[in-house]
């Protein structure tokens, strides 16, 4: 005898997925950098299993690093996925490299950078991927749209909310 698999997907509620929140970094510093982070938004937000929740304003900042270069914009993006964080880097770099990025300088300008920055509470430390990424919390240009969208985050290493951390970052001098 067959079974209904439509009755037995639903039994079995096979619809329901883990979404984790995952926190996303967007830089430019090259060409219209407004419209390369709404660009690189409309290409994360359409990848399949992302679902937006806030997307923060833009900040323009100076560079940290690396060569003399352009200011500039910076903003962070949360969404809720089922993508694994490899998978997700992948869907990243595709669209980075859609975007004309080239990596020739370390902290050089670019079109273009996605970085995942937390993904739920994973910590991953390999030479591809490192969540949460390793300067984050040394940078007012990640916490401070951080801080706008969910300052209540916890780094998962630091145990502090991303508050704490510009609180922290703001008043050190």
């Amino acid at each position: 005898m067959l079974c209904d698999l439509n009755v037995l997907c639903d039994n079995l509620n096979y619809h329901e997925i883990i979404m984790v929140n995952v926190y996303v970094g967007l830089g430019s510093n090259i060409g219209n950098r407004e419209r390369n982070l709404f660009f690189a938004y409309d290409r994360i937000i359409t990848i399949k299993g992302i679902k937006p929740i806030k997307l923060s304003r833009f900040y323009e900042t100076a560079p940290e690093g690396g060569p003399p270069q352009p200011m500039f914009l910076n903003a962070v993006l949360s969404i809720k996925t089922a993508i694994s964080p490899f998978r997700l880097l992948e869907h990243f770099q595709r669209i980075e490299t859609l975007m004309g990025r080239v990596r020739t300088v370390k902290w050089g300008p670019r079109t273009i950078d996605i970085d995942i920055l937390l993904y739920g509470d994973k910590i991953i430390n390999r030479d591809d991927l490192e969540i949460p990424h390793p300067l984050m919390h040394t940078r007012l240009f990640v916490l401070e749209p951080l801080v706008e969208i969910d300052p209540k985050v916890v780094h998962p290493l630091l145990k502090k909310t991303v508050l704490q951390l510009y609180k922290r970052l703001c008043f050190q001098d």
